[in-house]
């Protein structure tokens, strides 16, 4: 009988939460993703087929890459907004293959075993449909409002595993008839069989085939793989800007205004202090520089407040995963005076990274009369910043 088989790999991870290599499926360990570590599997497999990967419609781009460097067997498929819709539209890609039998599988069970994929495949040539299950060894109890209620008889009772495989024909019309009553209902393929009155039966399920569902899942997950903890992933960036003193009546410095007989000449607001700070943002995520993203020939950033730059970087460190630990800037110039400002320019940094007064430091010193700023010819400035990133 041909086997076919569909890796559901459009789930959002919100238990996980984002990675900084996006949703769990995608997260790196050793270098190689948990949905390419779950389709290595499969394609060892000698009873496999064609595979349908099902991503989630943002992810695609992640998805390719995941894949790039698989045996060449696999193909993607947009989801839908549950579970349920997406199997159902992996099902729906395998139509013209005509598969006697398919397996659907959990990407994020990157530990199955071909051991796994052969027993599932064996009981379903013999019957209907079959899926891995343990026994429950635990004790279950039954609560509400926090408090136990009943302790359940665990006679019988399995937790159920992937991949969990079915005759092709079946398990598809199943999932129609189920689309069309209970869509999102169903938490797994073998209950929408069971409210189908299809037989489910059940082999061995195998203690290593997890389901990577949280952070810690990951975590545990990286360990059993290389052998050591995943990294704390700690980074320290620096940025460096400076710009010329020419007459006028003011500066900006960290976002603060400040009354002064010179101006500072730029295409934008010439705010050394986030420039170099926005800088910084940008080197623990390996994002370039300040004129990567705002280029000084663009129209557009003239005379713009260096404020939206600053929020971009700290944007982008988050859309990465990253969490802003602290920033330090520090101010070389003969004048004005920062000290009096330094209140106000605190205030702006934390409104636009969300830190505490304690993790922003802003500092101030002169280059005692030597050099171009001695001379009151520029202002200078250094900024330091640290971001913590989901583990790696």
């Amino acid at each position: 009988m041909s086997v076919a088989a569909i890796l559901v790999a459009a789930g959002r991870g919100s238990r996980a939460g984002q990675t900084i290599d996006g949703p769990k499926q995608y997260f790196r360990i050793a270098g190689r993703s948990v949905l390419a570590r779950t389709l290595s599997t499969f394609e060892a497999s000698p009873q496999i087929g064609e595979i349908v990967v099902v991503v989630h419609a943002d992810d695609q781009a992640l998805a390719m890459e995941a894949i790039a460097h698989s045996a060449g067997r696999a193909r993607l498929v947009v989801g839908g907004a549950t579970r349920q819709a997406s199997v159902r539209a992996g099902l729906d890609a395998l139509v013209e293959a005509d598969p006697e039998i398919v397996l659907i599988h959990d990407a994020v069970r990157p530990f199955v075993s071909e051991r796994t994929i052969a027993d599932v495949v064996d009981r379903v040539r013999a019957a209907s449909a079959a899926i891995p299950a343990l026994p429950v060894a635990d004790t279950l109890k039954k609560a509400a409002a926090g408090t136990i209620v009943a302790t359940l008889d665990r006679t019988g009772v399995h937790t159920a595993q992937t991949p969990q495989g079915f005759r092709f024909p079946l398990i598809r019309e199943a999932h129609h008839r189920a689309a069309d009553i209970a869509e999102g209902k169903f938490t797994d393929d073998a209950s929408i069989a069971e409210w189908a009155g299809i037989s489910v039966a059940l082999v061995p399920g195998d203690p290593d085939n997890v389901k990577l569902t949280t952070k810690r899942d990951l975590e545990m997950a990286a360990e059993k793989l290389t052998g050591a903890p995943a990294m704390i992933d700690v980074r320290v960036g620096n940025g460096y800007d400076v710009h010329q003193l020419v007459p006028g009546d003011g500066v900006t410095l960290c976002g603060v205004w400040i009354p002064h007989d010179q101006a500072l000449l730029g295409h934008s607001d010439a705010d050394v202090g986030f420039h170099a700070l926005t800088d910084a943002l940008l080197a623990t995520c390996g994002a370039g520089d300040i004129g990567t993203h705002f280029p000084p020939s663009d129209p557009q950033w003239k005379g713009a407040a260096s404020k939206l730059f600053l929020k971009h970087a700290a944007d982008l460190v988050a859309s990465r995963g990253g969490r802003i630990c602290n920033v330090d800037v520090t101010l070389i110039c003969e004048a004005p005076k920062v000290g009096p400002h330094r209140d106000a320019m605190t205030d702006v940094i934390a409104s636009v990274t969300g830190l505490g007064p304690a993790r922003i430091s802003i500092k101030a010193t002169t280059n005692e009369t030597i050099g171009f700023i001695g001379r009151r010819e520029g202002i200078a400035a250094i900024a330091t910043a640290s971001v913590v990133y989901a583990d790696q």
